[in-house]
């Protein structure tokens, strides 16, 4: 089944959503809930970010990079994410000031490469296929030829990838709020930036257009390259 974009959607999309709904009601009820299947639903300041499957052509294709993405906002700001990996036995889970990764052997903490050059960065990014806009397409082309690997993006997996030091910039366009306000708080809690394709910190009016990066001086390279639209 596809949605009107011409995503998949499966029904364990909304069983997974309808699942963790339901226990946010029971413990926080008057708290708003924001969710890929089933919208909107109104509350308090604090609000509870879902996307049950993050990568769902992953899911269907029977690639385990697929992942369950849950945020929590404070107003503005997203306050905790977690991204869940259950194929590949991997979580990471992070408040902006430390993040958390498990593998089920053991638990540690998750630091970002630090890497500040564009010539030496590890690139996941959006197939060029996937963008909408001709000018977004040859921007984010035209950064790949700069970096030393260039990856298409493995949607959520990679931001804990980055957020482990294992790739050092990330790059994507039509985002939805629930794709990428989850992994603000693993990014930044392990070291890294996230803002949007201006420099603006993401938010829930934000265009979709994110970059995270492993230092300040890559994420300001980055975005110096792709808005010479």
């Amino acid at each position: 089944m596809c949605k009107a974009d011409r995503s998949p959607v499966t029904a364990a999309d909304h069983e997974i959503e309808s699942a963790l709904r339901q226990v946010i009601h029971q413990r926080y009820p008057h708290h708003a809930i924001i969710g890929e299947e089933y919208g909107k639903v109104r509350g308090s300041n604090y609000s509870w970010i879902l996307d049950p499957i993050d990568g769902t052509k992953s899911f269907v294709m029977g690639n385990p990079l697929f992942g369950t993405l849950i945020g929590l906002m404070h107003e503005d700001e997203t306050v905790i994410g977690l991204i869940d990996v259950p194929a590949m036995g991997e979580q990471w889970a992070g408040d902006g000031e430390f993040t958390r990764f498990n593998n089920r052997l053991n638990v540690c903490s998750a630091t970002v490469s630090g890497c500040h050059l564009i010539e030496r960065a590890r690139l996941y990014a959006t197939p060029s296929p996937h963008f909408a806009c001709p000018d977004e397409r040859n921007a984010v082309d035209t950064l790949s030829r700069h970096v030393a690997i260039a990856h298409p993006t493995c949607d959520c997996y990679a931001y804990g990838l980055l957020a482990s030091g294992y790739c050092d910039l990330i790059v994507e366009t039509g985002l939805q709020p629930y794709d990428y306000l989850p992994v603000v708080p693993i990014v930044e809690g392990a070291g890294g930036w996230i803002t949007d394709w201006k420099g603006r910190q993401p938010g829930l009016n934000s265009d979709g257009r994110i970059v995270a990066a492993a230092s300040k001086p890559l994420l300001d390279a980055a975005i110096d390259s792709l808005m010479r639209l």
